[in-house]
């Protein structure tokens, strides 16, 4: 069975300090959601999002944190050497919010 792609999730995500709170996500795909917080530009954590529309990233660690909504999406089995999957990735679904931890 073919997963269907139709419409383009969406979702809005707001920031209170540190706490992040997203709301409901249009076009749904139903695949894996998830919280991609970067820290300096670097990937520091990809945290489920799918079960609570709240989060708060634990970590204090100095730096520019940009956090986003990222929806996967799956356009087959292939994979490289690594195990890493090829055509299928994670997508971005909401506004970009920043905070600084100074």
């Amino acid at each position: 069975m073919d997963q269907k792609f139709e419409g383009t999730p969406k979702a809005e995500i707001q920031l209170a300090g540190r706490k992040l709170t997203r709301g409901d996500v249009t076009n749904d795909w139903g695949s894996q959601l998830v919280w991609e917080v970067r820290r300096n530009g670097q990937v520091v954590a990809q945290v489920p999002a799918r079960s609570d529309a709240s989060y708060e990233h634990p970590d204090t660690t100095p730096g520019q944190y940009e956090v986003v909504l990222q929806m996967f999406k799956y356009d087959g089995y292939a994979k490289d050497k690594d195990g890493n999957f090829t055509q299928s990735k994670f997508v971005e679904v909401s506004n970009k919010v920043a905070y600084t931890v100074g």
